[in-house]
């Protein structure tokens, strides 16, 4: 058995900053024994210390128990002796959530842990390296979820994103967060109600003659209630965010800064402070309802204006800064492929429809970027009164919007061409136009802006990706990419990482409707439009020019219109050929 050593402490909080400085001074004069943990201890002893010191209580009891064994075996649970009594008079009750102020450390000791036990199979043979590396993986995924889910609020979020980074992280942490798109907290009636009075004046009796006690639905910031309007007797959804958010939030934002500067520190190759950056960017504006609001009716306006979109925006009644109430419109999950499969809803239609609706936020003149297209903010319904599609995809959630500069998009268009086209010169040079990519990290930023391995991205990106691949990718993060990958994020614009993350939930959700053609078809309406808005570009240059009549102007106009056409012209023949491929029962194309 390991050796134990049990200290209480009861300090003011003038004496725990000195505490921690006591220790951590240890931790440096400390003798190691044969592995330094003595080092390791006093250093884990002193970050302990100092997040109690963040929350500055009047009085605190520290309860430790610390055992000397190798650093790999730490977890969170080993962090969980943290206790706290009740503070006295003049504290703060932010003391009750003490165990949130572990994130940092338990985020220290899953990487300790990686970094560990890298170290430790160093000189083991590979299928044995594989096989330890895979389950050191599994044991900080499956602890990290429990810190995220026993704190909620904005790490359900956090976690939410991290499930879709399967370019990012190795497959078993994106795989144990998938259920933390579904298992969000849920607020009280009595909150609900008491949070109606703070904002409208009135009880939720005053607006609604029904209103359903229990939820629908319970996002990682808000929860949904069906309702009836008073007076025009409307079926609605009353989204609701979570009351205690509003105390919540700047401490969770602090502890996710804390968190990421606390890794860094110890960890310089696992940067992570862009990611903590951007939520403290665009969580203020996932919590404006009334913003929200305003941007589920201006995207509402821009698709309808085109013909055939099958896109679905419930419209908006009214709204406040934390409550916003929209026409009812229900529907089921895109990846509920038994609903579809049963509904005779072609799961290729529904990619495709996916592929159109978020290429043309990234490339439409007029329209902005939804960033949250995770499987929770998106539904599909039955519709037999469509003509060609049977089916309606509805789009929730849209608090997270983003304006693309036209430079951006443009640049962003031309690097998918030459992606498609296995230009690797043009990827090179559009990579670099985009988000600053020098030639050493272009390979790298090349597989995170497609999700494939290298390889594949120079020889045909839009072949289906094997389970093969998917295990190259996840040993590569292992082995050491992962740190230069974090790197690299942590340096391109971060315009550019919304829309990589939009990517990652499109792609995610594509995957799981287990389409016939795979990517191929999603391949070709991404390149249509980003043909369209590089044929706008030339049309602009042209204009700019001078007179449209001038003949060489006429000449440019010409050559930027004929190879448009020829685009359009061998993608249109290419669709209809995958089609009637599909129509006849052959087998599906698997690359262009």
């Amino acid at each position: 058995m390991p050796e134990t050593l049990r200290v209480n402490y009861s300090v003011s909080s003038k004496d725990v900053l000195c505490l921690a400085t006591t220790h951590w001074s240890k931790a440096w004069t400390y003798r190691p024994h044969s592995r330094g943990l003595s080092h390791e201890f006093e250093r884990m002893r002193a970050l302990k210390i100092a997040a109690a010191f963040v929350i500055k209580p009047s009085r605190l009891q520290l309860d430790h128990s610390y055992y000397y064994r190798r650093p790999k075996r730490l977890s969170l649970k080993w962090f969980s002796t943290f206790n706290s009594t009740k503070a006295a008079e003049g504290s703060i009750p932010w003391l009750k959530r003490h165990r949130t102020l572990l994130l940092s450390i338990g985020a220290l000791t899953a990487a300790g842990s990686l970094a560990t036990t890298r170290n430790d199979i160093k000189h083991e043979d590979e299928k044995t390296r594989d096989s330890r590396m895979k389950a050191c993986h599994q044991r900080c995924a499956d602890r990290t979820l429990r810190v995220l889910e026993k704190n909620g609020s904005i790490f359900i979020k956090l976690g939410q994103h991290l499930s879709s980074m399967n370019y990012l992280l190795p497959l078993q942490w994106t795989q144990t967060f998938i259920p933390l798109q579904d298992k969000c907290p849920v607020s009280s009636y009595e909150a609900i109600e008491q949070m109606f009075m703070e904002d409208t004046g009135q009880p939720i009796a005053f607006h609604f003659d029904e209103f359903e006690r229990e939820p629908v639905g319970a996002a990682s910031l808000a929860q949904v209630h069906l309702a009836t309007m008073r007076g025009s007797g409307a079926k609605v959804a009353v989204k609701v965010q979570h009351p205690a958010l509003k105390e919540w939030v700047p401490l969770d934002l602090a502890l996710t800064r804390l968190t990421f500067a606390t890794l860094k520190y110890f960890f310089p190759e696992y940067d992570l402070e862009w990611l903590s950056r951007e939520m403290e960017l665009s969580l203020p504006q996932e919590l404006d309802f009334a913003l929200e609001g305003r941007n589920a009716m201006e995207t509402k306006r821009h698709f309808a204006l085109i013909p055939d979109s099958l896109l679905i925006i419930p419209g908006v009644h009214w709204s406040r800064k934390r409550i916003l109430v929209m026409e009812y419109i229900a529907g089921h999950r895109m990846d509920d492929l038994v609903y579809l499969d049963s509904n005779n809803i072609d799961r290729d239609e529904v990619s495709a429809a996916l592929a159109r609706i978020f290429n043309e936020m990234i490339f439409g003149d007029t329209c902005r970027l939804h960033c949250d297209p995770h499987g929770g903010n998106l539904s599909i319904r039955k519709n037999d009164q469509r003509q060609r599609n049977n089916f309606d995809v509805i789009l929730y959630d849209h608090g997270l919007y983003r304006d693309i500069p036209i430079k951006t998009r443009r640049e962003y268009a031309k690097l998918w061409l030459s992606v498609i086209n296995a230009d690797e010169q043009g990827m090179r040079k559009y990579a670099r136009a985009v988000a600053g990519i020098s030639d050493e990290q272009f390979p790298l930023f090349a597989s995170a802006i497609t999700g494939r391995d290298y390889e594949a991205v120079t020889t045909s990106v839009v072949s289906t990706r094997s389970e093969e691949e998917k295990e190259v990718i996840s040993g590569a993060m292992g082995e050491g990419m992962l740190q230069q990958l974090v790197q690299l994020l942590g340096q391109v614009p971060r315009i550019i990482l919304l829309i990589l993350k939009t990517n990652d939930l499109t792609r995610n959700l594509d995957e799981s409707l287990h389409t016939r053609e795979g990517p191929v078809r999603n391949f070709l309406i991404l390149a249509r439009y980003c043909s369209r808005t590089v044929f706008r570009e030339q049309v602009e240059s042209v204009r700019n020019n001078g007179s449209v009549w001038w003949p060489s102007n006429i000449l440019g106009l010409l050559a930027a219109w004929v190879s448009y056409v020829r685009v359009e012209a061998k993608l249109s023949l290419y669709e209809w050929y995958i089609h009637f491929r599909r129509v006849a029962h052959f087998s599906p194309v698997v690359s262009i």
